[in-house]
């Protein structure tokens, strides 16, 4: 394999950022691809940094030679000021997950929405897309409902326990997608609202370590639904397993994380990563991790 003469450096900006697997991921394929490819966690909690300190770190990242950088909680709208360019998507999601550095300007995208898109495509080929419910509607939960859109849902049901938020983020939906129904609902309405939808789409914290369980009354998902989840902590949550069980079709959280990782990839380096390469190497990584509990 040829050497390319480039080098790349990248970091992540968030809090409680040192356990990722997204360096691993993204260096490994740097590794696989012939790069100098370092990534380095910039963990707020371990240097004692608010949030609203990721427009110094920008700057610092800026003057240390980083070629991007990406960014999670809390940082992915405190960014937005900071930033001299944001792509269409990210601005109408009103969050920044991945930002690059060129020639001395800072631009924004958001791979959270791309990522879910590509898992949707790669993972659930062919997948009735009439009618879905989602579980969730926060920041996570935004990117996602978008990417159903972009994908094509014609009717979105979106259920949070804040009906505000929920509310609010249904309206914003509507906006951007004229031409689908976005609908703000509560959990109560999940008994009427599964029997009519072709898949469910998971976006709250339920079912990760620290909250087992499944998100909703698991006799309410029949065989026909596709279901789809985006924790990754454990990659086999509740809802994967009974789904799965049950004889749907399922989308594990690992899907995202990897479509994240591989676009986050390409908008740094120009070049595109082996997704399915990625998601072997994350199984890996997660699987060495539950051992290592």
């Amino acid at each position: 394999m040829s050497n390319r003469a480039e080098s790349f450096l990248v970091g992540l900006i968030g809090d409680g950022v040192m356990p990722s697997l997204t360096p691993p991921m993204h260096e490994r394929e740097g590794d696989v691809q012939g790069l100098r490819y370092l990534y380095r966690p910039i963990d707020l909690t371990e240097l004692g940094l608010p949030g609203q300190s990721v427009g110094e770190l920008l700057t610092g990242a800026y003057r240390l030679g980083f070629n991007g950088l990406n960014i999670t909680h809390p940082c992915k709208q405190l960014v937005l000021e900071h930033l001299d360019e944001v792509t269409q998507d990210a601005r109408r999601l009103g969050a920044v997950n991945t930002v690059t550095i060129r020639d001395g300007r800072f631009i924004g995208h958001n791979t959270d929405f791309s990522g879910f898109a590509a898992a949707l495509a790669t993972g659930l080929p062919g997948a009735k897309l009439n009618r879905v419910v989602q579980l969730g509607a926060g920041g996570a939960g935004s990117a996602v409902a978008y990417a159903l859109l972009t994908a094509g849902v014609q009717e979105l049901d979106l259920v949070d326990t804040d009906p505000v938020r929920c509310a609010a983020r249904a309206a914003e939906l509507a906006g951007f997608f004229p031409d689908q129904l976005v609908s703000a609902r509560t959990t109560a309405e999940l008994p009427q609202l599964m029997p009519l939808a072709d898949g469910l789409v998971h976006c709250t914290p339920v079912g990760m370590a620290a909250h087992p369980g499944t998100p909703l009354d698991m006799s309410l998902v029949a065989p026909r639904h596709w279901v789809a989840d985006i924790v990754y902590r454990p990659i086999e949550t509740e809802l994967v397993r009974q789904a799965r069980a049950k004889g749907c079709d399922v989308l594990d959280g690992g899907r995202m994380a990897v479509g994240q990782a591989a676009d986050a990839f390409r908008i740094f380096t120009g070049l595109e990563a082996d997704a399915d390469r990625m998601r072997a190497h994350f199984l890996e990584l997660v699987a060495a991790e539950e051992v290592a509990v």
